[in-house]
């Protein structure tokens, strides 16, 4: 058993929180967790229970566990279709936002509290959409990356912290349904059944390993995180995109992703199925000469009706005929440095310095058994590499590190390999 494993152990006889303690976990197997304590909550979706939800967990203790289920490669855009929650005195509560959009009410109520998610980057998009922000949360799987776990997906960590087994089968479902199937709504149940146990073994991991207060600088960090920008030219992200080369093609593309869009927004369905990238960009190298041509490609064959193929033709043809001066230039150059495999032609030092910075990186990280990726951004790395300091000092490297947005906690940790790297690199 594992210093996480006994410390849950430990959290459950003490507090009484958790599954039943009369569960029989002497022959170290996990046990499978099959019902949720006070069984399947029913689906909110009127204002009337809405307002009874938002009363029970106003009136509740201690954080709240908050989950979010989507319908990702089914319908169009990320937003939630049923939102989980669970806090002591209030029990758990299943809420459908197709018939309850506006959760700010509930978000009001729960202001201040701490929020507990698993992969909280992954929900916070959809759940600002309904109204609900959080002001304080842990993230329960960085907190496991943090505390160095191998494995950190929410089954994983449940049953490596607390012994319970859940099961994952309804992760990949169209939630979107409706009527939500009762094995979906347990499953969704079980999904924030632990998470405060879950969180409460993982803070006194990370007290044990001295990482606490780095966790919490990553929570902050999270919480205050403002909502992402819209992509620039979103069409350039298209899988397969860096087989195009010519500028002809790459107005295809933006055609056909364009077209495609909007018609998914209008069915409300994933872009995906209404046209795959691998289609588009054989549309684009193949510059196909008319309607017949076009069916022979692959992703364009005899299941598509031709209303369908005489869209995707037409936005060939806008293509073909735009004028030189409006194509699509090539993407335009990111900022900060070029791609590492590059600098050892553009400036052999600065290949020198990050390979030295890299291995550095690495060391540390291992031994503080946590990801690299968590320890420092390899983004850092790379602009502090290809532009080090006029001055090479440990001053000088913080406040560098400080200025991409690194927290004190990793900047505290790397400045001093990071400083002898550059240094020794240098000389």
């Amino acid at each position: 058993m594992t210093d996480a494993q006994e410390t849950a152990a430990e959290l459950r006889t003490t507090t009484g929180g958790g599954p039943p303690d009369e569960v029989d976990k002497s022959d170290g197997l996990p046990i499978p967790l099959l019902e949720p304590r006070e069984g399947i909550p029913p689906v909110v979706a009127d204002d009337e229970a809405l307002a009874r939800v938002i009363a029970a967990f106003a009136a509740g203790t201690g954080p709240v566990a908050v989950d979010a289920e989507r319908a990702s490669g089914y319908r169009y855009g990320q937003r939630a279709y049923l939102v989980q929650l669970r806090r002591e005195g209030a029990g758990s509560a299943l809420i459908d936002p197709v018939g309850c959009p506006d959760l700010s009410g509930l978000g009001e109520v729960l202001a201040g509290t701490e929020w507990i998610l698993h992969a909280a980057t992954q929900d916070l998009p959809c759940l600002r959409e309904i109204g609900m922000v959080p002001t304080s949360l842990f993230d329960t799987e960085l907190a496991g990356r943090l505390a160095g776990f191998p494995r950190v997906g929410l089954g994983a960590m449940v049953e490596s912290v607390l012994g319970y087994a859940l099961e994952k089968g309804h992760s990949a479902v169209d939630w979107s349904t409706r009527p939500l199937p009762e094995p979906w709504l347990r499953y969704a149940a079980l999904d924030v059944e632990l998470l405060v146990d879950l969180r409460d073994a993982l803070e006194k991991e990370l007290d044990r390993q001295g990482k606490l207060d780095w966790a919490r600088q990553e929570f902050d960090a999270i919480a205050a995180a403002p909502p992402a920008p819209p992509r620039k030219d979103p069409w350039r992200r298209t899988s397969g995109m860096h087989k195009v080369r010519r500028r002809r093609q790459m107005a295809v593309v933006r055609e056909l992703w364009t077209t495609r869009d909007r018609i998914a927004q209008r069915r409300d369905v994933s872009p995906g199925k209404v046209l795959g990238d691998a289609a588009i960009v054989e549309a684009a190298l193949a510059l196909p000469l008319n309607v017949h041509a076009l069916s022979a490609l692959p992703g364009y064959g005899t299941r598509m009706g031709r209303r369908q193929l005489d869209q995707w033709m037409a936005a060939v043809d806008r293509a073909k005929a735009l004028p030189e001066n409006e194509l699509p230039l090539p993407g335009q150059t990111p900022a900060g440095p070029p791609p590492p495999r590059s600098w050892a032609d553009k400036d052999p030092l600065a290949a020198a310095r990050l390979s030295a910075a890299r291995a550095a990186v690495s060391a540390l990280a291992e031994s503080l058994h946590l990801p690299q990726e968590n320890l420092i951004t390899p983004d850092s790395v790379r602009r502090l590499c290809w532009e080090p300091p006029g001055r090479v000092t440990a001053d000088a490297v913080s406040e560098t590190l400080a200025g991409y947005g690194a927290r004190p906690w990793q900047i505290e940790q790397v400045t001093p390999v990071l400083t002898a790297a550059l240094t020794e690199a240098s000389a």
